[in-house]
């Protein structure tokens, strides 16, 4: 598994979301200004290539699911960026968080 760009990963949270849709029902919730159809459909079959996403065929459309959960990507991201900044150590990280003043304010909670 390798990590998702930022406009991979806006998608496969919709998808996460909404369990199944085509690119039309990704592109619903999606913020302004919305990306292109073009380009979401684009997306959507790279994730597929990746291995994130499948989809079934209705004629020429194509409704698409995640095949890799929420909870498989989240432990992923994480023990990648626990080994990558904080030398694969829980306590380096707790430390972190728990002495980075700009994470300690009131604008996280």
């Amino acid at each position: 598994m390798k990590p998702l760009t930022r406009a991979e990963e806006e998608i496969m949270q919709i998808l996460w979301e909404i369990e199944r849709g085509f690119v039309k029902d990704i592109l619903t919730p999606m913020t302004d200004p919305k990306p292109a159809y073009n380009t979401v459909s684009t997306i959507v079959r790279i994730l597929e290539r990746k291995g994130f996403v499948s989809h079934k065929s209705y004629g020429k459309s194509h409704e698409y699911f995640p095949i890799v959960s929420k909870d498989e990507y989240r432990s992923f991201i994480i023990k990648k960026m626990l080994g990558g900044y904080f030398d694969n150590s829980f306590g380096k990280l707790t430390d972190f968080f728990k002495n980075d003043e700009t994470l300690n304010t009131k604008a996280f909670q």
